[in-house]
């Protein structure tokens, strides 16, 4: 980066003219000091509470400008470009601290966004278990239900079954007693294929009236 026009060195030629320049009104003050060539001046400034001493003055204003270029070019000159140089480095450092902040408050509406997202996520994937969890119930409830039903209506068919069986049985049973019963009173075999099938009537109808 060029430096600024104030901020840069002087030549040694610029110095060699000032330096030159700054002897010659040096003299010039030293010259009017010693001779005293303008006494007429100072004698009423000194009467006036002014105490000036015009020798010495213009002799300070030459050594002023001698030396200036010297000051300007060897203190100042790198006085300047060391607080320049430093005002860049804290924009410098204040530009990046900057994007840092831009750049964690992005990171931070990231991972707020990705919590939500993954909240919102979490919470349908539970909704969802918790529905199948509900159907597979329904449907555990369902077929229990339906075997129940089942093995009712098959219990209930083999009582039946085992009922009629046991009826069937007893019909016989009665029929046998009661045809030997009648023999013994008739003293004759009374056991035939229509005593048995009144006898069946007879028991038949006392069922149904049962």
């Amino acid at each position: 980066m060029s430096q600024p026009e104030g901020n840069k060195k002087p030549s040694i030629a610029e110095i060699a003219v000032l330096a030159v320049v700054g002897a010659i009104v040096m003299y010039v003050g030293y010259w009017i000091d010693s001779n005293h060539a303008l006494a007429s001046v100072e004698g009423p400034l000194n009467k006036m509470g002014i105490p000036l001493e015009l020798g010495k003055t213009v002799g300070t204003i030459g050594m002023f400008i001698a030396l200036f270029k010297v000051i300007h070019g060897f203190f100042l000159v790198p006085l300047f470009d060391a607080i320049n140089g430093r005002t860049n480095e804290l924009e410098s450092t204040f530009g990046e601290a900057e994007n840092l902040r831009a750049e964690m408050t992005q990171l931070k509406s990231d991972y707020e966004k990705r919590i939500a997202e993954t909240e919102v996520s979490a919470r349908e994937q539970i909704q969802a278990q918790i529905r199948e969890a509900q159907d597979l119930k329904k449907e555990l409830m369902a077929d229990a239900a339906r075997k129940a039903d089942e093995y009712k209506n098959q219990a209930m068919a083999e009582i039946d079954a085992e009922k009629r069986k046991a009826l069937t049985d007893l019909r016989l049973h009665v029929t046998n007693l009661s045809l030997q019963a009648t023999e013994k009173l008739l003293g004759e075999n009374v056991d035939s294929d229509r005593n048995r099938k009144i006898i069946d009537d007879f028991l038949a109808t006392v069922e149904v009236k049962n």
